[in-house]
């Protein structure tokens, strides 16, 4: 019962904290009001955003069209909602898969140590020292654009941040009493690791998703700029704003790129004050 109400009394202090931070609160809102919006496009908007209609085509922003057409004739409102759904989609799988790669690796690296750790280790500054994007652009070269494999290249290639911080965590962690009681029971290194150890490093990991999520829905719309992110056919904010490269096409269709870098940047200023709100209510230091 004791036990209980501490869990219940830190969790209250952490919800104070986090409150007390007004930018997070608006990040928060604001991750609210454009999930929500792209989870109920079909109730906001009645158009398909893949249907090509040219007898629309190039539209200016109107009460039947929000922001308008592009030039195949698709409402670009409807493409900003349900593009969402897929950009921020991409963003929160890529940020899980690569956050449980990396948080699996530290732990593995900083328990065992030794020439695992060393291994581990030299990979991650291998992955490193190249940037991300040139990374990304080469492993597209080679496996082709796809929803799919733009996920796995995320995964595969996001890890070692998250490993770096969930290492260090462990190093100082499994010099702690009741780790060495855990192996004077008998239980395993893996019980340990995962049992023990990871549960107290999902403050960082925590925080470092939300960033993640921003990284990766940054990294896809550039991706999708160049012509190397998701096919044509999906319609991302990165694809949408891809569509208004020529400078006739910024010149007479400006919605065709404000909109979907309006919706991208108040993602990502969204997504970073919750998490800046997040770090500070996680961190026992903070008051």
């Amino acid at each position: 019962m004791t036990v209980q109400k501490k869990k219940t009394s830190l969790a209250k202090r952490n919800w104070q904290k986090f409150i007390r931070n007004r930018m997070a609160v608006v990040g928060m809102i604001g991750l609210f009001i454009i999930i929500a919006a792209c989870l109920a496009a079909p109730l906001l908007t009645p158009y398909d955003p893949t249907f090509i209609n040219p007898g629309i085509r190039a539209l200016s922003p109107s009460s039947e069209h929000l922001l308008g057409t592009d030039r195949l004739g698709r409402d670009i409102f409807a493409r900003i909602l349900y593009g969402g759904r897929w950009s921020i989609m991409i963003g929160v799988v890529a940020a899980m898969g690569a956050n449980l790669l990396g948080a699996a690796l530290g732990c593995i690296s900083g328990y065992y140590g030794g020439k695992v750790d060393s291994v581990l280790v030299s990979i991650q500054e291998m992955l490193s020292i190249f940037p991300g994007t040139l990374i990304n652009m080469l492993c597209i070269g080679f496996m082709g654009k796809s929803v799919r494999n733009l996920l796995l290249i995320f995964t595969f290639t996001g890890w070692p941040g998250v490993m770096r911080i969930v290492r260090g965590r462990i190093l100082s962690l499994k010099q702690e009493p009741y780790v060495e009681s855990c192996r004077a029971n008998g239980i395993g290194g893996t019980s340990i690791m995962f049992h023990h150890l990871l549960p107290n490093t999902l403050g960082p990991i925590i925080v470092n998703s939300t960033m993640n999520v921003a990284g990766y829905i940054l990294s896809e719309a550039a991706l999708s700029y160049l012509g190397l992110g998701v096919p044509d056919n999906v319609p991302t904010w990165g694809n949408i704003i891809n569509a208004a490269k020529r400078l006739d096409i910024v010149q007479t269709l400006p919605m065709l790129w404000i909109a979907p870098a309006a919706a991208i940047c108040l993602f990502v200023l969204s997504i970073n004050f919750f998490g800046d709100g997040l770090r500070d209510a996680l961190d026992p230091s903070s008051k």
